[in-house]
């Protein structure tokens, strides 16, 4: 009875999920309620799945990646990942996905995705594509290319395990390989031709998250030596993949026509528009200032206590009528004026020489209390105040050598990968790369609890035996039709069980019914065993694997987009399954 219930209850889910009418989170919120009640898990085992390290894990790669986000250390290596792909779609996912495979054979899935995480959607910025036209490609990528050796995934070195335990020999480490690597070409030629054609087109700006008007405002910013803009041509240039409308540029205190084909020197002074939060970053990336911060800077100003803030210029500020230059205002007030917007957008000049107006509106940086003795004496008006943490790239890259430290020495276990990444989380928040408040802002608390639930589910499935139910309706049907149907059978059968459990837990659960109807067929038991391990680690049906949840939230995914994306790379790789294994390890056991 109780295993007629959790199937049922599978079936449901997995319909929910599909139509999201109702949030994943309350769905398996509902679900582990309906489980409890029915008497199927208790309520420890219930929420047993929340106290799981996968948890803690992902909280901590959440949070690791805002701090690199924060600090501009993700602009900079998604520059560098857009110059060497060239910046062309095809191209980028091709050598993206090729690279991320490569990495993902030697080490576990889920913390290259975390490691390729942050810069991929720095590039999809950088080069104006939504981040859910790479990231998916990027999940499926660590996915296969764990299929590779025997340490690509934990799933292997669990199964080999289990062999071993059984009287088998253990798989070796390239045991795998020529299967590994034709999954993952398959699986690479497929996104490539197939697959891209259903990848969503979505953003953050989709939904109307928010609410706050677009504001351009005008800024000068200064090309630095060694700057990789240096010799790009304008409208053509990181300053358009930053979203900035390139106005003039001053070279060597004149100014030059602004043509397509100019190409921007070093020391050019460069009057942009732009909105704010691309303002900001500039103060984050290497090559380029704005060119107010860095004549603080050469001047010898002390900033690390500066605060940004927009304001809006009253009818009674004493700068209306004079410009900034007129008024020497930097000198009166000891607060630098970064940016300038007037609500025309009609703005044309440089900004020391524009004639304030009431309404116009200045991105101030100074001390705070400096900022708010103007907007107590109502020459000002606060709109919104932004943090910038000075040194933030020295630190974001310090956290990030940690970080690549803490994957390095938890692949070879040293210790828990999810103690690793939380001390890494912890030395971020330490060394104020990000607050504490921005980073309980960028954990994706609906993912957490959706992998939480399901993980109890998975105990639900083995606990009611509805698992083996499963594996015996394979043997019983399957029989009679030989051993490349019952394997074919088991095959699928796992793939289905990685969903809503995790890929280890399913092959253990299969692994050893597929041996017995081996056995019972005089079948090769490795054959078997081999085709259910790599089943395993195909899971790119829906997002319960957890490099798929990682991407889901970036990528705004919806639960049938993998459905969509990844139904056709199931087939595929299962269909390579049976082709290969089969040749590799043959079902007929040698004639004594």
């Amino acid at each position: 009875m109780e295993a007629a219930i959790v199937i049922g209850l599978l079936v449901v889910a997995v319909i929910l999920f599909a139509t999201e009418k109702i949030s994943v989170d309350l769905v398996t919120l509902s679900l582990l309620c309906v489980l409890v009640i029915s008497g199927v898990l208790t309520t420890g085992e219930a929420f047993a799945g929340f106290g799981n390290e996968v948890i803690v894990m992902l909280g901590a790669i959440f949070i690791i990646g805002a701090a690199l986000r924060e600090t501009g250390v993700l602009d900079t290596i998604g520059h560098v990942l857009a110059r060497t792909t060239g910046g062309r779609p095809k191209r980028v996912v091709a050598g993206m996905m090729t690279t991320v495979g490569a990495v993902s054979a030697f080490m576990n899935n889920t913390t290259v995705t975390a490691m390729f995480l942050g810069p991929v959607v720095a590039l999809a910025r950088r080069l104006n594509i939504p981040p859910s036209r790479l990231l998916m490609p990027l999940a499926f990528s660590s996915i296969l290319g764990g299929t590779c050796t025997l340490i690509g995934t934990s799933t292997n070195v669990a199964v080999s395990g289990a062999m071993a335990k059984l009287g088998m020999d253990p798989v070796s480490m390239f045991e795998i390989t020529p299967v590994g690597v034709v999954i993952f070409g398959t699986g690479l030629f497929y996104m490539m031709l197939i697959g891209n054609r259903f990848l969503p087109e979505r953003d953050r700006a989709e939904g109307g998250i928010s609410t706050e008007p677009i504001r351009e405002y005008l800024c000068e910013v200064v090309i630095l030596p060694g700057s990789p803009i240096i010799g790009q041509e304008v409208y053509s240039s990181d300053f358009s993949v930053m979203e900035f409308q390139v106005l003039k540029v001053r070279r060597s205190g004149h100014e030059v026509e602004v043509s397509p084909h100019l190409k921007l020197e070093e020391k050019d002074v460069v009057l942009v528009a732009g909105k704010v939060q691309n303002l900001i970053r500039v103060k984050k990336i290497e090559g380029i200032d704005i060119l107010e911060d860095l004549d603080l800077r050469t001047a010898g100003v002390e900033m690390k206590d500066a605060s940004i803030a927009e304001v809006v210029l009253t009818p009674h500020s004493s700068l209306v009528g004079q410009s900034l230059r007129s008024s020497n205002f930097r000198r009166r007030s000891g607060l630098s004026v970064l940016a300038l917007l007037r609500g025309d957008r009609t703005l044309n000049d440089h900004m020391g020489d524009v004639t304030l107006q009431a309404g116009d509106m200045l991105l101030l940086q100074g001390p705070y209390d400096r900022i708010r003795v103007y907007e107590e004496t109502s020459e000002m008006v606060i709109i919104t105040e932004h943090a910038v943490a000075h040194n933030a790239r020295k630190r974001g890259v310090a956290v990030l050598a940690v970080f690549a430290l803490a994957v390095i020495l938890s692949s070879f276990d040293f210790f828990p990968a999810a103690i690793g990444f939380l001390i890494v989380a912890l030395i971020a928040l330490a060394t104020r790369c990000l607050t504490l408040d921005k980073a309980y802002e960028n954990v994706d608390w609906r993912l957490l609890i959706l992998i939480g639930g399901m993980t109890a589910f998975g105990t639900a499935m083995a606990k009611s035996g509805a698992d083996k139910m499963l594996a015996e309706f394979v043997v019983t049907n399957l029989h009679q039709y030989g051993a490349i149907t019952v394997l074919a059978g088991f095959s699928l059968l796992t793939v289905i069980l990685t969903q809503p459990m995790s890929n280890a837990a399913a092959a253990l659960v299969v692994l050893p019914v597929a041996l017995k109807a081996a056995d019972t067929m005089h079948a090769n038991p490795r054959a078997f065993a081999i085709a259910v391990m790599l089943s395993a680690s195909i899971s790119v049906l829906t997002p319960f694997e957890p490099s798929c949840i990682l991407v889901y939230g970036p990528g705004k995914y919806r639960f049938s987009d993998f459905i969509k994306v990844g139904g056709g790379l199931t087939v595929l790789t299962v269909s390579v399954i049976l082709l290969l294994v089969p040749v590799f390890w043959p079902l007929e056991l040698p004639v004594k």
